[in-house]
């Protein structure tokens, strides 16, 4: 059965959002485009010094996100997917701005890492390029940051998420929108600096064919095109015809550069001067477009996650593998906290949502141990919280940390961590079923049940098994006295 997918891209220059249509074809699933919309947000223009999102930025971000918004009401909320990325990511006023922009949206919204988006940028054009044996380049500048990725197939092999963009660097190095040889030179150079931490491990291990994608190498593309300066794709000669033009003009002069968008001329100069950088760095002769890019990546992964190839459980499986952890240990405590959840909690979304990642934290509980014993459960929330991981979001990463960094020890509400009611039941799961396995063996049923009767939740435990196990009913006892402290009044039964 055909369904639509969405994916809402928040970049830092522009938004965008792509509606695609699911079709079945001989068991496969490919995505057709049905819908796109984007819009000139210059959301990171909006930055001050201190790294302040200005409020005429986020009225602006807002008013598209309301328009995108209507397209998407009638959708399920599993069906959409937001991500923000660089801006998001720097803004120091983020936690203040991410609820608004979410009301206006009506969908939850993602701070991706820039690892993340740099997967989803290959993940994207992969998913529009013809299938190859070869490896593939992909670079993808954005307003905030530029992302460059070598792959092969749909699997990226280096990721990296480079701290500059096409709207930073005209700020920075362009100010009110002045060219000169001066300036072209010093952004270059500041350009291939950020590059050559990478450039000789992606120049070793080697690429058969460039891609750029999103706005600056489409738009450079467009400019070089229909300006005679390349007669296919992006090249080095072509964007130095370009560099002298703007220095004679001494600005961007859209009426002498034809192929340019009115969008697109503020970035222009930046954008510029880090792709010269990454052709000379990375020894590049010639790119060409990349169709799909960061949206096309989400729709994908959207997708995957709608079927049984979630990325996030890839993810999880490769941790345990890398951590060496004792998957059978994880599998008992993944399984008793979800069973235990699903007796307190009722259906709903959230509750969908709140379970995967109990689940996942379940798994990844004893990440920490690769480290040592001695207080591993902070050693697993750093681990969760800073990693690199795939397909999940900043906000997934940070949940998955509070659980893991609430498994052991006294319990608070005054950490940092706006956790919700069914997240904090969450982690009471997730701290009986460690209790509960300590002795690292199968339960052959469960000793203890939950009851939820508001803010109070009931254990009621089999009197016998109680009088068996001591060390367990201690620490069941010890478990209630430490719940009345957030709030959460736990109390121990025996039957």
């Amino acid at each position: 059965m055909d369904y639509l997918l969405a994916a809402v891209d928040l970049g830092s220059n522009s938004f965008r959002l792509s509606i695609g249509r699911v079709v079945q074809n001989n068991g496969k699933a490919q995505i057709y485009a049905v819908d796109r919309l984007k819009e000139s947000v210059q959301l990171a223009a909006g930055l001050d010094s201190h790294q302040i999102l200005d409020e005429p930025a986020i009225e602006r971000a807002l008013a598209v996100l309301k328009r995108y918004g209507e397209r998407l009401q009638g959708f399920h909320p599993n069906r959409v997917r937001a991500v923000a990325t660089n801006t998001f990511r720097v803004a120091r006023n983020a936690a203040d701005i991410l609820p608004r922009a979410e009301a206006a949206l009506g969908f939850p919204i993602e701070v991706i890492s820039g690892a993340e988006e740099a997967r989803l940028i290959y993940s994207g054009v992969a998913n529009e390029l013809a299938p190859s044996s070869h490896r593939r380049l992909v670079i993808d500048i954005g307003g905030g940051s530029t992302e460059v990725i070598l792959g092969r197939g749909h699997e990226p092999i280096h990721l990296a998420s480079l701290n500059m963009g096409c709207a930073s660097f005209s700020r920075r190095f362009f100010p009110e929108g002045r060219v000169t040889a001066q300036r072209m030179e010093q952004a270059q150079l500041a350009a291939r600096g950020e590059l050559q931490g990478i450039s000789r491990l992606y120049r070793k291990t080697g690429w058969k064919q460039a891609y750029g994608s999103s706005g600056t190498a489409k738009g450079l593309l467009a400019i070089l095109a229909e300006g005679g300066m390349s007669s296919k794709g992006i090249t080095l000669e072509g964007m130095e015809k370009l560099k002298a033009k703007l220095i004679k003009d001494g600005k961007v002069i859209m009426q002498n550069l034809p192929g340019i968008k009115a969008t697109r001329a503020p970035v222009l100069p930046g954008g510029l001067a880090i792709m010269m950088a990454a052709f000379q760095e990375l020894k590049i002769d010639l790119m060409l477009p990349g169709e799909g890019a960061l949206r096309v990546g989400v729709l994908y992964d959207l997708l995957g996650r709608d079927s049984d190839h979630d990325k996030r459980d890839e993810t999880v499986a490769l941790y345990q593998k890398r951590y060496l952890l004792d998957v059978k240990q994880a599998d008992r405590v993944r399984d008793i906290a979800l069973k235990l959840f699903d007796q307190l909690v009722t259906s709903g979304d959230e509750k969908e949502e709140t379970a995967l990642a109990l689940g996942w934290a379940a798994s990844l509980h004893e990440v920490g141990l690769s480290i040592t014993q001695a207080n591993f459960h902070r050693h697993s929330a750093y681990i969760l919280q800073h990693a690199d991981m795939p397909g999940f979001s900043n906000d997934d990463q940070s949940l998955l940390a509070w659980l893991a960094l609430g498994l052991q020890g006294k319990l608070s509400k005054k950490n940092g961590f706006p956790a919700t009611a069914m997240q904090w039941r969450a982690l009471l799961c997730l701290r009986l079923a460690t209790l509960l396995c300590r002795r690292r063996e199968d339960l052959p049923e469960l000793p203890i049940a939950l009851e939820s009767r508001g803010s109070m939740v009931r254990a009621i435990a089999d009197k016998a098994w109680l009088e068996t196990h001591p060390l367990s009913e201690y620490s069941l006892q010890r478990e209630a006295a430490d719940w009345s402290k957030t709030g959460l009044d736990l109390q121990l039964i025996e039957r």
